[in-house]
């Protein structure tokens, strides 16, 4: 196995018995760090620290990720213009953080009879927010509720057409 030390020199290639007592001799351990390669790579460190630093490491790449969530906003066909402005202004913030935006229009009772009530609101709604996000496909009717999925980034669409 090739050996590194801990200030990172080259040991070279040495028998494991050669390599665990060159580590103790150190007062430090010998940790496997690329086992497929050829030969595997050992390096003689602290174990503690390699562990807390692989940690550390983790973390920081978990904080830079951005999870992105699915925001739902709820309307009825007959929901009033002013209510639907409101909606529409929710729905900004959440595609401005980054997030997609669901917009279900439920449909009760007698209001099944008349559903181009409810695709006139969904895509009015989809119309104001056209400037930054784009719907992922057209709205389709599921039972009794319409809904479609608006996508943050409508302006990077655009340009590749």
């Amino acid at each position: 196995m090739r050996v590194i030390d801990n200030d990172g020199g080259q040991l070279g290639v040495l028998m494991l018995t050669e390599a665990l007592a060159k580590a103790e001799l150190a007062g430090l351990d010998l940790v496997e760090i690329a086992p497929s390669a050829e030969p595997p790579v050992c390096k003689i460190i602290d174990f503690g620290k390699y562990r807390y630093q692989l940690t550390k490491k983790e973390k920081e790449q978990k904080k830079s990720q951005h999870q992105v969530k699915v925001k739902e906003i709820k309307i009825k066909p007959n929901t009033d213009d002013h209510d639907l402005e409101v909606k529409t202004k929710h729905a900004r913030e959440f595609i401005s953080k980054g997030n997609k935006v669901r917009i279900t229009c439920v449909f009760r009772g007698r209001e099944m009879l008349h559903p181009e009530f409810g695709h006139r609101n969904v895509n009015r709604i989809c119309e104001e927010l056209s400037d930054i996000a784009a719907p992922e496909s057209p709205a389709r009717m599921l039972g009794r509720s319409l809904s479609v999925v608006l996508a943050p980034g409508a302006k990077k669409k655009m340009a590749n057409s």
